[in-house]
């Protein structure tokens, strides 16, 4: 089959497995990482046999959620023929099984393995194309029976980690996710950002007695500053700015980018104009964490 063919894997609510398997350099490891890195818990070249009682360890652990992968390749030695009978036995149980096949065309293949210049391991004391045939042979079973096969030739390592993402993912990993921070500069600028906005133009409520005690997040505050005209415009022309950036960190697959505003002390000006921002940008579709770093502090 190929990865059209699959249903999302979020119209299902049993424990979700998937097993990765395929030819050296077509990317395995990479596809383990992306599943990784959306929470999985991965579990790398180890005997098919071991795959039903590993993933009833991870699934009762407390806290964890029930998506488990495991690459699986002829480096498992004699054990690896049985992966067959595995599948079926696993098949068989309330568990919402997919045997992922990567595979990718001869050329590609030795490139890649010219580029990091490790020989491959089934190569012996012939070449690498060798080595590449005899893996395919090995594994036609295995690509016959997939659920899923993915030919990773025309991908770069960001492209195959977004089409996991696609496949695998639940809507909310599949989207960027933007966290809006405010801070205060005197505390100094926060090391995690990718973007830092100075908003002290703006007059300071610290200045008006009866906003000085109240934060960014009252209302008052909030209308003080953000009725200035120059905030106003600000965050205006923020949103034009920012909108093609998030789209291109989509493109590109950055899945999560912090967005920081910073006045003074971080408790009036850049609170109330992270506050707008977020909601502008949650408007418009995407998925916003508001976080206000030095509110408190002072």
């Amino acid at each position: 089959m190929t990865e059209e063919s699959i249903p999302s894997p979020t119209t299902d609510t049993r424990g979700d497995v998937v097993i990765i398997t395929g030819l050296a350099g077509a990317g395995r490891e990479t596809a383990a990482h992306a599943l990784e890195d959306m929470g999985w818990y991965v579990v790398y070249n180890i005997a098919p046999q071991l795959i039903g009682t590993l993933y009833e360890l991870q699934a009762s652990a407390v806290g964890r959620e029930n998506r488990f992968a495991v690459v699986v390749d002829p480096r498992s030695g004699p054990f690896f023929t049985e992966l067959g009978e595995v599948v079926d036995e696993l098949r068989k149980a309330d568990l919402r099984l997919r045997l992922l096949f990567l595979t990718a065309d001869e050329s590609t293949l030795v490139r890649r393995f010219d580029s990091v210049r490790r020989p491959h391991p089934l190569q012996g004391e012939e070449g690498v194309l060798e080595g590449i045939r005899r893996e395919r042979e090995m594994l036609a079973r295995y690509r016959r029976t997939a659920d899923l096969v993915i030919d990773t030739s025309p991908l770069n390592v960001h492209e195959l980690t977004m089409k996991m993402r696609s496949l695998f993912g639940t809507g909310e990993e599949q989207r960027l996710t933007v966290t809006m921070l405010s801070f205060g500069f005197k505390y100094g600028i926060p090391l995690e950002a990718d973007h830092v906005s100075d908003v002290r133009f703006i007059p300071n409520p610290y200045w008006v007695p009866e906003l000085r005690p109240k934060r960014g997040t009252d209302a008052e505050v909030a209308e003080f500053v953000l009725g200035d005209a120059n905030a106003a415009e600000f965050v205006e022309r923020y949103i034009e700015m920012i909108t093609p950036v998030l789209r291109g960190y989509s493109t590109e697959n950055k899945h999560f980018t912090t967005l920081a505003i910073g006045c003074t002390g971080g408790k009036h000006r850049s609170v109330a104009v992270s506050e707008r921002i977020g909601d502008e940008l949650r408007t418009a579709g995407h998925a916003v964490r508001i976080r206000h770093r030095d509110l408190g502090r002072e």
